[in-house]
């Protein structure tokens, strides 16, 4: 699948070799817009997109030649959170540039979501997102996801890393879009 027209002449493609650094800047400025600047203590290789492409589907929202959104999505095989169940299909990393909010550039990568998870034989998506995310919780819930508290935290190991709201939706339930 190289490329889905959206609504408005956005494009929806596969991230290109040489988009992986302003990727990464859409992510950083995106979530810091969100949760402010952090320090995330070494130098974990899956904040990078280059390292997520090699195990995911790594995709990009362009306005014309402009880099306006992004998402990352697990493959068959290789999940992006231990607790996705066997049947689903995880995201992580959704981001939109600030500037280019407020315009279902958000909503057409959650979409696309849920159409690979169809193409890919799934019955659900399962995400997480933090709770200070109050616009993108109400964009989930407004295509159907629904909260699944028992999955809640970033989980390692084991172990909760820290608070996210985990959301699943039943593909089945959305019409595919492409």
């Amino acid at each position: 699948m190289s490329g889905v027209a959206a609504t408005g002449g956005l494009v929806l493609r596969l991230v290109a070799d040489g988009e992986h650094e302003a990727v990464d800047e859409l992510v950083r400025v995106a979530y810091a817009h969100d949760y402010g600047v952090r320090d995330h203590g070494g130098d974990d290789p899956f904040r990078h997109s280059a390292h997520r492409a090699e195990r995911s589907e790594v995709w990009v929202a362009l306005d014309g030649d402009r880099l306006v959104g992004t998402v990352t999505i697990g493959l068959t095989g290789s999940g992006l959170m231990e607790d996705r169940g066997e049947d689903e299909l995880d995201f992580r990393l959704l981001a939109v540039s600030p500037d280019a909010r407020g315009r279902g550039i958000g909503e057409a990568l959650t979409r696309l979501v849920i159409d690979r998870a169809r193409a890919q034989g799934r019955a659900a998506v399962f995400m997480k997102s933090g709770p200070q995310m109050i616009g993108a919780h109400r964009l989930y819930e407004r295509i159907g996801f629904r909260r699944d508290p028992d999955r809640d935290g970033l989980i390692r190991g084991e172990v909760k890393q820290f608070d996210l709201f985990a959301f699943v939706i039943d593909v089945d339930r959305v019409p595919a879009t492409v």
